[in-house]
């Protein structure tokens, strides 16, 4: 988790992982500056739909979790040129640098919400925690930002691990910490939190093609581009992931399998599909190591929440700190058919050069080496003319050297290849859990009709904490051993369950555990005890089969590895009709 200052100024993140803030100087408040400028400018669109008579929904609960309590809301009409203007911001507020920020604040009168004193202009802000590492607290380190940073650095391990081949990825689940100007929301925008993160790496030769893409080209998501988002609106457009990468709204097809899988992901723990869109990153809200990304956003009470980020890296992080250490951070392959490349070579005649140039001469010869193609013909034709050369050579008496034709040597060339040495690119599924799981908690969670009391969380079974409950009847002691039985017997299947012989009735010991998430309920009962068959519940329709010991715990196994649906099940097993009395 510790993170020394040379990896993370390697990658960019001690420059430039950033986010601009504002300061109250009266009150020495903190505000986040995009999220200042949103919060009042949809404080004012709120009271100008209540100046016109407009219906304002108003989030209660979201409110009373407010840890400041804004200034409250004036109906004060607004000019309709106004509201199209506040909405197009709104739309592209990821958009704005800092200096942009301080002009909206400034344009728009933007104020402290609680207390209406005015802000000092946006300055950037390091999200990292910075700390000394060793006793002497001489080498700096920092919590890290991501998991990513470690899976880079350990490349050329995992592409051994791999047996030299490529595509492959690596995958990490751990804690990241980021500084935040302002958490909030709950779990939503904290300082240390839960991230898995996969890095995919692949050959950019022939534009990052996916050999599973067709597995997922006809799945349809929701986008919303760069350039709707530009043009002031958020309104998503619905086509096929095929159709997105065909015509390049996704660059291309490993992104788009990302972007598939994720979406397949979310449905199947349980996300609403309608609550799923892809937002593709704006230029001036792009990464720093960032070629292309797309978050997934879920909407929640609190609006639209990035919950996954999907960026192609490119060979962005491979190569910094490839030219850093030296590392071989490239992939070695051969070539089906030899590479046959005319090139102009240069040859230096070391006995001569080394005495003229002494302790110059490795920045001399770097120099040399570093020449263009097209700056080696040139030279090859001046080098015939006069015979003698001049090249720039930083940091080298007057920073130009001359070269003569007794000491280098420019020939036109053919190399053949048989080896290819590249720089794989990374394409990055960056999955926020506790972020997730907030967003599916609100998702799943309903109430009974005509009872608001009841509320239940409609988990699907692969991520409900415990799968089965096992209710007896009452304390009979002829039902404890059956219910050790079934414990015993579902344990053996892997499947989670928990026991409630609590002396509340049947039917609130069956409405808590709705409550809890826990999908399916199996009743111990005196027909148990006479004949060995039990009755098995499904905790969103309350609906019940009976069937012996064997069926019923078949049909639980079943129901939790997604082999079959309630459906499935009450189809083949009797259904039982009992009272569920409270």
């Amino acid at each position: 988790m510790l993170t020394p200052h040379e990896v993370l100024k390697t990658s960019g993140h001690v420059d430039k992982f950033a986010d601009w803030m504002c300061k109250d100087p009266k009150t020495g408040e903190i505000f986040r500056a995009d999220h200042l400028v949103e919060e009042v400018l949809e404080s004012r669109l709120k009271g100008d739909k209540e100046a016109r008579g407009q219906k304002v929904e108003v989030d209660e609960e979201k409110d009373a979790k407010r840890k400041r309590k804004p200034k409250e809301t004036k109906a004060v009409k607004l000019d309709d040129a106004l509201v199209t203007e506040y909405e197009e911001i709104l739309a592209k507020i990821d958009n704005y640098n800092g200096e942009e920020l301080g002009q909206l604040i400034t344009r728009y009168d933007i104020k402290n919400p609680v207390t209406g004193g005015d802000v000092l202009p946006p300055v950037s802000f390091n999200l990292m925690f910075q700390t000394s590492i060793g006793p002497s607290g001489g080498v700096t380190g920092y919590l890290r930002p991501e998991t990513a940073q470690g899976q880079f650095l350990t490349f050329q391990k995992l592409l051994d691990f791999n047996q030299q081949s490529m595509p492959f990825a690596s995958a990490s689940i751990g804690k990241s910490f980021r500084n935040e100007i302002s958490p909030r929301s709950g779990l939503l925008r904290v300082r240390e939190f839960l991230m898995a993160e996969i890095e995919h790496f692949v050959d950019p030769e022939g534009g990052k093609k996916h050999p599973r893409f067709h597995e997922v080209q006809d799945l349809e998501l929701s986008f919303l581009n760069r350039e709707v988002q530009l043009s002031g609106s958020t309104k998503v457009e619905k086509m096929t992931i095929g159709k997105a990468v065909a015509e390049k709204i996704v660059d291309n097809e490993t992104l788009g399998y990302f972007l598939a899988r994720i979406q397949l992901f979310l449905l199947k723990i349980g996300i609403d599909e309608t609550k799923i869109r892809m937002r593709q990153h704006m230029m001036n809200e792009m990464a720093h190591y960032a070629q292309d990304c797309w978050d997934t956003e879920l909407f929640t009470s609190y609006g639209w929440i990035e919950c996954v980020g999907c960026a192609d890296r490119s060979a962005y992080d491979l190569t910094v700190h490839k030219n850093r250490t030296g590392a071989s951070l490239f992939v070695r392959e051969t070539r089906a058919e030899p590479l046959r490349i005319e090139e102009w070579q240069i040859d230096l005649d070391k006995k001569k050069f080394g005495p003229r140039f002494k302790k110059d001469g490795k920045i001399v010869e770097a120099a040399v080496n570093a020449l263009t193609q097209d700056l080696r013909e040139k030279l090859s034709l001046d080098l015939k003319q006069n015979g003698k050369i001049e090249i720039d050579v930083e940091g080298v008496g007057s920073g130009k050297v001359e070269l003569g034709k007794d000491i280098i040597n420019i020939e036109k060339r053919t190399r053949v290849e048989n080896i290819r040495e590249y720089t794989p690119n990374v394409i990055e599924p960056s999955f926020g859990i506790g972020r997730i799981l907030a967003c599916l908690m609100e998702h799943v969670y309903w109430s009974r009709p005509n009872d608001e009391a009841r509320g239940v969380l409609s988990f699907p079974p692969i991520v409900a904490p415990t799968k089965v409950l096992l209710v007896p009847l009452s304390n009979h002691p002829s039902f404890q051993p059956l219910i050790h039985r079934l414990t015993l017997k579902l344990r053996r299947l892997g499947v989670s369950n928990k026991v409630d012989d609590s002396s509340a009735s049947i039917g609130k010991r069956y409405a808590r555990n709705d409550e809890l998430g826990t999908p399916f309920g199996i009743t111990v009962d005196f027909q148990s005890v006479k004949d060995n068959t039990f009755t098995l519940r499904e905790r969103d329709t309350t609906k019940q089969v009976r069937a012996s010991e064997e069926e019923i715990c078949e049909a639980v196994k079943s129901l939790v590895d997604g082999e079959e649906v309630w459906e499935d099940i009450k189809k083949r097993l009797p259904e039982f009709v009992s009272q569920d009395v409270e």
